[in-house]
């Protein structure tokens, strides 16, 4: 059996990672790309990626033609590279696409709906449920080449299983695998791992104490299991602390996870109060973003990054919402909001078929078909009975107009394809300009602008994406598309394409300026400060009626879980030189207060 390796790590991401190896051969990490002809560094996050090649550069230690043969990828593009070529050989069509998130919630939205919400199920109709969800997504795959992201590794676990030979053109491919984030990996990731393992050597970079994706399938067992297989040696770089030296950052979330505080302070760490009512909360929330904002510019780093983390998906709109009109008529703060985008990635293809030049009659009706596709497929895993419904209801008031309108008789004018039609000619009316920013603005006021509550809520979505700032390569694209035709022709296309290449692009630069996400996706990123904001008591006559949007559930002790202090730490760990948790006053997070 090849060498093999495994680490764990309690520090930060970024140059020099607190890491802690597991190996056959201790001097490995060190001369490791002296052996081989070329390794592979996956990685979770396509954030991440551009961390690891930072990083990579920045090790001096390294020779510039041994950093070359280091090729670093998310795991989703390297199984969809082998699927592509191979997939074939495990039932799937020659010809495949990738089923992309929205798409799937669309394709599944049915068979959601009939089962109705998790919650409601007993333990055998959510079995029920997943199997029904699964049959669906294998049909999709083996009938129509249409493969969603979770598939990709049961199909590729099976060709690795299955053929002895493609394990070994694949260790002849990559010696050496490196696999970042270990402890996350879930059943159909590690049974590929078990596959490669035979031949090639393995590197497993890992955490136990970061594991927070138990809800897709992370094992805390992973890393005995990676033990038990392949039989591998320590080396422990868990108290090096590389991403917030000079700071108490690390000791406090270590402490975090214990429930005992250490001290009453710690350096970079700073906990403030603030009263339990809206305005006051986010009047707290928004000086705080100044003062932080204010320091990270006097420092005079040009691409300094700001970070508000919040418990769920409802306060990042509100925070956004928040940030763009304080209260007390504050100034504004410029931010990006990382969002669920099923929704926006949706609208962003109305606004798109909308920049086109119909190309024959059926433009008015493709529409009608993507705001119904928007309606299944904006609530991801979760749809609504209200959106579906919306859904159907379009497509049969499109049909009822259609046929008045093939009869030769005026349609309804209480239709509710009326204000979608008035919306669509005030579209096709406007004056574009081949500059695909400007453009993209103008097609998204007349939405916003329009009589349609139905294309006006497809706006406010588009406004939480900015589609022309995902690469210079789709601006150039649209703007090539005008070009040619003296019109965009393509640009739903285009868009499309857009989505899709985003999934597997390397190139993707940290977050910078201010920025407000869900805790969870903060994993596997640095910031150079940190504000962690969380939801308030309602209350009526003295007494807590209302808890939402704690970081523990209803801010309840018998809520804290393992998983709970992990996703907690993991987020004040984020940042570099500082870290402010902003908490209710008359009902302050449990989990700053030790145990009892």
């Amino acid at each position: 059996m090849p060498q093999t390796a495994i680490s764990s790590s309690q520090g930060g991401r970024g140059q020099g990672r607190q890491r802690s190896l597991f190996t056959k051969r201790p001097e490995l990490p060190r001369g490791i790309c002296d052996q081989v002809s070329r390794s592979c560094f996956s990685v979770f996050a396509r954030a991440s990626v551009s961390r690891v090649v930072e990083a990579i550069e920045y090790e001096q230690q390294i020779p510039r033609q041994l950093k070359s043969r280091i090729e670093v990828e998310t795991y989703h593009s390297l199984f969809w590279r082998l699927l592509k070529t191979h997939g074939y050989l495990v039932g799937l069509p020659r010809r495949l696409t990738i089923l992309t998130p929205p798409n799937e919630a669309i394709a599944l939205s049915a068979i959601r709906l009939g089962f109705g919400a998790d919650s409601a199920l007993s333990d055998a109709e959510r079995a029920a449920k997943h199997a029904a969800e699964n049959t669906e997504r294998r049909r999709l795959a083996e009938q129509e080449g249409r493969v969603c992201f979770d598939l990709f590794g049961t199909y590729v676990g099976d060709l690795f299983t299955r053929s002895e030979r493609l394990r070994r053109l694949f260790a002849t491919m990559y010696p050496v695998v490196i696999l970042d984030e270990f402890q996350d990996t879930n059943a159909a990731q590690w049974r590929i791992v078990e596959a490669i393992g035979q031949f090639s050597r393995l590197i497993a970079l890992a955490d136990p104490e970061q594991r927070i994706f138990d809800f897709i399938g992370a094992d805390p067992e992973r890393l005995n299991h990676f033990r038990e297989k392949f039989a591998p040696v320590e080396v422990d770089f868990g108290t090096t602390n590389h991403r917030s030296a000079g700071t108490e950052i690390g000791p406090f979330g270590n402490d975090i996870l214990k429930g005992t505080f250490q001290k009453s302070s710690y350096v970079g760490i700073d906990c403030q109060v603030f009263e339990p009512y809206p305005d006051a909360a986010m009047s707290k929330l928004v000086t705080t973003t100044y003062a932080a904002r204010g320091r990270l510019v006097a420092g005079g780093k040009a691409d300094w990054s700001l970070a508000v983390l919040v418990p769920t998906r409802k306060i990042t709109r509100l925070v956004s919402d928040s940030f763009r009109s304080p209260p007390g008529g504050m100034a504004p703060v410029v931010h990006t909001a990382v969002v669920e985008i099923d929704a926006a990635i949706l609208g962003a293809e109305i606004v798109a078929h909308l920049l086109q030049t119909p190309k024959d009659s059926k433009h008015f009706g493709h529409l009608i078909e993507l705001l119904c596709s928007y309606y299944r497929g904006k609530g991801g895993e979760k749809p609504t009975s209200g959106a579906l419904k919306q859904a159907d209801d379009l497509a049969k008031a499109h049909e009822k107009w259609n046929a008045a309108l093939a009869s030769g008789k005026t349609p309804n004018a209480k239709s509710i394809i009326k204000a979608v039609s008035t919306v669509y000619e005030s579209a096709r009316a406007a004056v574009l300009t081949g500059d695909p920013d400007k453009d993209w603005r103008t097609i998204r006021a007349v939405l916003e602008g329009g009589p349609c509550p139905r294309l006006r809520e497809v706006g406010s979505e588009v406004r939480n994406i900015r589609i022309l700032e995902r690469g210079s390569q789709l601006r150039q694209s649209l703007t090539q598309d005008w070009r040619d035709h003296g019109a965009y022709l393509n640009a739903l296309e285009i868009v499309r394409q857009a989505f899709v290449q985003d999934h597997f692009a390397t190139g993707i630069k940290p977050e910078t300026g201010v920025v407000i996400m869900n805790m969870h996706k903060a994993k596997g990123k640095q910031f150079d400060e940190v504000i962690i904001f969380e939801g308030w008591p309602v209350i009526r006559n003295r007494k807590i009626i209302a808890n939402p949007h704690r970081i523990v559930r209803d801010n309840d002790r018998k809520h804290i879980a393992d998983n709970v202090r992990q996703n907690f730490r993991v987020s004040v760990t984020r940042g570099r030189q500082k870290t402010t948790i902003l908490t209710p006053k008359a009902d302050p997070c449990v989990l700053l207060l030790g145990n009892p």
